[in-house]
């Protein structure tokens, strides 16, 4: 049974999904605050977090950059409105998805499903089966068997998501990947599926692994149609 922890200021919306994700099959714990969401992380293990980004005392922002830091526990924040600035800061700070207010039950069940597999099923291999030893391009390191990622003989930490969109830029380097494509093939619900999930995860992924972020070597831009995967 999937636990989740529910972080929601308001009493009515917190209820209603609480209700709503426990007829699902959910565990659910439901606090008001991000300063009791961090204290119930201390105490006990979750699968994944629902996070309000408009909260009082200590912003979602904050929160979800602080889950984030300590680990790379599926955060999913709610949003009351479609506001690319919020959106974007809240994935930026870490969050794997987003669901705009007022939430639908299923909506919310779907994308708990999907990060859910994405961060317990191993990603598809690149050809018959997985890789006998690490692929190397330049100085970055990928093990598709193992699911490890190095650069300069250094283990790289990557969350899952960002773990399957290297994965599935690498299989083909060079060959372009579009937005839409990544949409449905990382986050698994391209029909429902915002670019701007696609281009924060990309912005996380190239802090990681690129020299320069600004000038990336690895996951490269191709204007109008999304991004490949070099060094060309």
């Amino acid at each position: 049974m999937p636990r989740v922890l529910l972080i929601e200021d308001h009493q009515t919306v917190r209820d209603g999904l609480q209700l709503s994700l426990t007829r699902q099959g959910h565990a659910v714990d439901a606090v008001e605050t991000g300063e009791q969401g961090l204290d119930r992380l201390r105490t006990t293990a979750f699968d994944v977090v629902v996070l309000d980004l408009m909260l009082p005392g200590m912003s979602g922002f904050e929160v979800c950059r602080r889950i984030r830091t300590g680990g790379d526990l599926p955060i999913i924040m709610l949003t009351a409105r479609n506001d690319d600035l919020d959106v974007v800061a809240g994935l930026e700070a870490g969050a794997d998805d987003y669901v705009v207010k007022p939430v639908r039950a299923r909506v919310l069940e779907a994308r708990i499903r999907a990060v859910l597999r994405r961060a317990t099923a191993p990603p598809r291999p690149a050809g018959p089966g997985p890789s006998e030893a690490a692929e190397r391009h330049g100085g970055l390191t990928i093990d598709r068997a193992a699911l490890v990622v190095g650069k300069g003989g250094v283990p790289i930490g990557l969350p899952p998501t960002e773990l399957r969109l290297l994965l599935e830029l690498s299989r083909e380097p060079g060959r372009v990947r579009t937005r839409q494509h990544l949409l449905e093939t990382v986050w698994e619900h391209g029909y429902l599926g915002d670019s701007r999930l696609v281009d924060a995860c990309v912005q996380r992924l190239r802090a990681k692994i690129e020299d320069d972020p600004a000038a990336p070597v690895y996951v490269q831009t191709v204007r109008g149609f999304g991004y490949r995967f070099g060094p060309l």
